[in-house]
């Protein structure tokens, strides 16, 4: 009999999550973004946490609302371009940042959920980047030595999920989501949709529940557009 995963709400399934934690938090821009979780850390008010996401959302959604509440003591991401608060406490010094080119973070993510600890890669080389970390040439080309990425928890949303905490990513929401999932002591999955075990086509789960610890049906999303862009009606 599969084990049942399920928590009741946001606020049960981030039960222990303290104050400088690193976590780790699905999405891509504001799409596939864990939102029932964020809003129940900036209401739990947890302090000094590291996070590792693709971006920090905008002023005001995702990640961009605990950034106003001063929780977070660090952000590990790759693009970070649309949040004028980020870049305030960047430049004042009030909050560390790692920038990592993009394919690499999401491999350091893959690589922390499959236990493989570094792995070398040209990209970064040359820059800021590379600096204080090994080179080696491969194929006649220099190669910098990168580390995995783990977490305390891990927060991702999926479109599907049973209560086995096996996952369905629908679309563009599927892009950081897989790999974190792998990669947390504590993965948490928020889906729109949860279902029974026997309910999903096995051959289109993306993350099998041997990977999440907690899973729950969120209550609402708003899934805003970061940046809406139409045609000019034609005459």
């Amino acid at each position: 009999m599969a084990i049942n995963k399920v928590v009741k709400n946001a606020q049960e399934a981030i039960d222990g999550i303290e104050d400088n934690m690193t976590l780790m938090l699905g999405g891509f821009g504001l799409c596939g973004i864990p939102e029932n979780c964020i809003s129940a850390l900036v209401d739990k008010g947890t302090k000094g946490l590291t996070c590792i996401s693709n971006n920090a959302g905008v002023d005001d959604f995702g990640i961009g609302l605990m950034l106003q509440q001063r929780q977070v003591k660090k952000m590990i991401s790759s693009y970070v371009g649309e949040n004028d608060e980020f870049e305030r406490q960047m430049l004042t010094g009030e909050l560390e940042v790692d920038l990592i080119p993009q394919g690499s973070l999401a491999e350091r993510c893959r690589a922390g959920g499959a236990g493989i600890p570094a792995f070398f890669t040209p990209a970064g080389y040359g820059t800021e980047i590379a600096e204080g970390k090994e080179v080696r040439e491969f194929n006649g080309k220099p190669h910098i030595l990168e580390s995995a990425l783990t977490a305390d928890f891990a927060i991702v949303k999926a479109w599907k999920g049973d209560t086995a905490g096996n996952l369905i990513y629908k679309a563009t929401s599927r892009n950081f989501n897989p790999m974190m999932a792998m990669a947390g002591k504590i993965t948490i999955a928020e889906v729109e949709e949860l279902v029974e075990p026997g309910e999903l086509d096995p051959n289109q789960i993306h993350t099998p529940g041997i990977f999440v610890q907690r899973i729950f049906q969120g209550d609402k999303y708003e899934k805003r557009i970061e940046q809406v862009t139409v045609r000019k009606k034609e005459a």
